[in-house]
């Protein structure tokens, strides 16, 4: 009995479909795995900055250390409030921004049209972070979860490698920022209003314009590099442990192979 001549091409073309449908799902692997390095300096980042926006000492700290007391005649406590006050209003739907102190003994409004209008902008940018940082969780999360369903454990290396990756040029991407942010802070400081902002609201008055004497360039200085610290301890800590953890399972393979 000789051979069905219909096996061969439709085996082939079997073949040929399974193998497309390889080639693709490994090209998204590759596009997820590349998301996902990307997305580990995003959340550090935003995740970073969304600390530093709701950091209560960030706020208190540089009132002290700019003197903002004195200069403002606003007491200490009301300072204290008013930072309060700013943290509720970036995480409420509050509008338009109300902010009232006593100024040297007189209670009256902070801010004045100008600087309520920049002050909305500014909360657009803050809910624009709070997006981008609960988006690159949910992703990173997700892949997480999806990939040690799929794969198992053996997902765990292949995790530890994108991890490594990602906190990697995290690190390479704050030696760069780090770098231009101790040489030229103004330009950038400038640059970044100019980027972000499609009005000139921005341009306050540092002699009248409270929110300018409450919150110096110097104390936004201080606040991005307290965003570089706590991302660069994130970066870190992500490194080390997914570099740790490759190390094990090295050590652990080359231990298991001397034993047969």
């Amino acid at each position: 009995m000789g051979p069905d001549r219909t096996d061969g091409p439709q085996t082939t073309a079997a073949t040929r479909s399974g193998g497309s449908g390889g080639v693709w799902m490994g090209r998204l692997a590759a596009l997820a795995g590349l998301l996902f390095v990307l997305a580990i300096p995003l959340f550090l980042v935003t995740g970073s900055v969304t600390w530093a926006l709701n950091d209560a000492g960030l706020y208190n700290g540089g009132f002290e250390r700019y003197d903002v007391a004195r200069r403002t005649g606003i007491t200490g406590a009301d300072l204290r409030q008013a930072g309060a006050d700013l943290r509720r209003y970036f995480n409420s739907g509050q509008e338009p921004l109300e902010l009232r102190a006593r100024v040297y003994g007189v209670e009256r409004e902070i801010f004045n049209r100008r600087e309520v209008a920049h002050m909305r902008d500014v909360k657009g940018l803050v809910r624009g972070v709070y997006l981008l940082a609960a988006l690159s969780l949910v992703y990173l999360l997700v892949v997480t979860v999806v990939g040690f369903r799929w794969r198992g454990r053996e997902f765990g290396s292949t995790l530890a490698k994108l991890v490594l990756s990602g906190g990697g040029l995290a690190l390479a991407l704050l030696v760069v920022m780090g770098a231009l942010i101790l040489t030229a802070f103004d330009a950038l400081f400038l640059a970044f209003h100019l980027v972000s902002f499609s009005n000139d609201f921005w341009q306050l008055d540092p002699r009248t314009d409270y929110l300018i004497i409450m919150f110096p360039q110097g104390f936004w200085f201080d606040a991005t590099a307290r965003i570089a610290i706590v991302t660069a301890a994130g970066a870190l800590a992500l490194a080390g442990l997914s570099g740790a953890y490759l190390l094990y399972r090295r050590r652990s393979a080359q231990g298991l192979y001397r034993d047969r």
